[in-house]
């Protein structure tokens, strides 16, 4: 089950509050509990087992949490290493597997492949959990303990159903105090739900649209396309990527407030960063963070050294990019990253702040270039469209449409625009100073029935970010 469905819209979003605004408030978390376990087999229906393996997941997490808060010191570290091979043990099963075997198979000789190679699909949110239970254990070494009797709440934080699928990534530090006690009020409530119905359009009626575009490109064939059609197909994912993403973090957000908590802000003005290290600190703001926190200031951070703080970032972006797939294409993708990140350390970055212009011009590229790397899988393919985009010949003899960027423009040119405005912060500003008056409202009731009207019609793209 996604936010952006008709059955989630109209079914478990208004049963599930109706409950839990009549539920007596030492009874919200085990409701929350309850409903966040149906949501999740509802997803996972036709894979049963994914269900159990959250069930058991959890149990053991929150067995080996306490372990570790009660043993402490080094025998509390070992417990906390027991279960870090467990999350990522079951991670790599089900996500890395497959990846591993087929490269190590190619290795050896011809004929001598000995393992099996094997991509179930994912469980939905498999790495957004992994990260958010692996940050919980740590804490807990780290000194944040364990209270008697808070094992259920600690299950509720590890399976909430707004962010469980594809985040935004909380740790418990962040939630603890709502989960024992939160206050529920008709602003929030409120406030929530604009935020939902913003997150929703953001989704429906912007991200599935320009989809379509990056769709039809991949359609046409990466060999046939001029050199603007190529631009325009890459500045689609672009955004579609942006407004998919940004528009579920903002729903989780808002179902969040209308629970009484505060989720983390996941982006903020990406698409207007001067510079790729601002980029990625207003892009999926919570992974950033537990990249930071977890992995790059306890290996020193830039504590050490230029050159220790290079290997850091390395190994940060390495394992940022193989985090997001098992495919090459992520590693390489991570490794740009790491490129252009440390071109800015070593000066770039000042230059560009200094002059905004050529800031925003130097993004222009930077960002849809990056993005093409993360969307195209097949190496082979990702030369193919490069070449396209400069309007080099493939060499493969195809006929390339030269009027083409023609016809898709007049079809999904506006929408571009538009995903192109939304992008800078003009939105945000007229809605904070509008944004609770009655135009406004109708504005967004406006959005929400329409968005509902789309999913009827079956205009509807799964998240990007669930293939994670």
């Amino acid at each position: 089950m996604v936010f952006s469905s008709l059955s989630f819209l109209l079914g478990f979003m208004p049963v599930f509050f109706l409950l839990y605004y009549r539920m007596p408030k030492n009874g919200k978390n085990g409701l929350l509990l309850i409903g966040s376990i149906v949501f999740y087999g509802l997803g996972v229906w036709r894979h049963p087992s994914y269900l159990l393996l959250l069930l058991i997941s959890m149990a053991v997490n929150i067995r080996i949490g306490k372990t570790i808060s009660d043993k402490g010191g080094q025998a509390g570290k070992r417990w906390l290493y027991l279960g870090l091979i467990w999350n990522f043990g079951i991670l790599f099963l089900f996500k890395y597997r497959g990846f591993f075997c087929e490269n190590l198979n190619r290795l050896l000789p011809a004929g001598m492949a000995v393992l099996q190679e094997s991509r179930p699909e994912l469980p939905p949110g498999i790495s957004f959990y992994t990260f958010q239970v692996v940050s919980w254990l740590i804490d807990v070494d780290r000194g944040a303990g364990y209270e008697s009797g808070s094992g259920p709440r600690i299950a509720t934080y590890l399976c909430m159903f707004p962010q469980l699928i594809a985040g935004p990534i909380i740790t418990y530090r962040e939630v603890e105090g709502a989960l024992k006690k939160r206050r529920h009020t008709l602003a929030l409530l409120d406030k929530g739900l604009r935020e939902f119905v913003i997150g929703l359009g953001m989704k429906v009626l912007l991200a599935n649209r320009v989809g379509n575009l990056w769709r039809e490109v991949g359609a046409i064939g990466y060999e046939s396309l001029s050199m603007p059609l190529a631009w325009m197909g890459i500045a689609a994912f672009s955004f579609q990527l942006y407004f998919d993403f940004c528009g579920y973090s903002r729903m989780a957000r808002g179902l969040g407030w209308m629970m009484g908590m505060e989720f983390p802000e996941n982006f903020r003005d990406p698409y207007q960063a001067l510079s790729m290290t601002d980029f990625w600190r207003r892009w999926h703001i919570t992974l950033g963070r537990w990249f930071r926190e977890y992995v790059y200031i306890p290996l020193g951070g830039s504590r050490q050294g230029r050159g220790k703080t290079f290997r850091n970032l390395l190994i940060v972006w390495l394992l940022t990019g193989i985090w997001h797939g098992a495919s090459w294409n992520y590693v390489l993708w991570g490794l740009v990253l790491f490129a252009l990140i440390g071109m800015e350390k070593l000066g770039l970055e000042e230059k560009l702040k200094r002059h905004p212009p050529m800031g925003h011009a130097y993004m222009l590229l930077a960002i849809p270039l990056t993005w093409l790397v993360f969307a195209v899988t097949d190496l082979s393919q990702l030369a193919v469209y490069l070449k396209r985009l400069l309007g080099l010949a493939t060499g493969s003899g195809t006929a390339v449409f030269g009027q083409d960027y023609i016809k898709y423009g007049k079809t999904y040119g506006l929408w571009l625009l538009l995903c192109l405005l939304c992008c800078t912060p003009l939105p945000g500003r007229l809605y904070r100073r509008w944004g609770h008056t009655w135009t406004a409202s109708l504005g967004l009731l406006a959005v929400f029935w329409f968005s509902v009207y789309c999913l009827y019609m079956g205009l509807n793209d799964p998240f990007l970010y669930f293939q994670f």
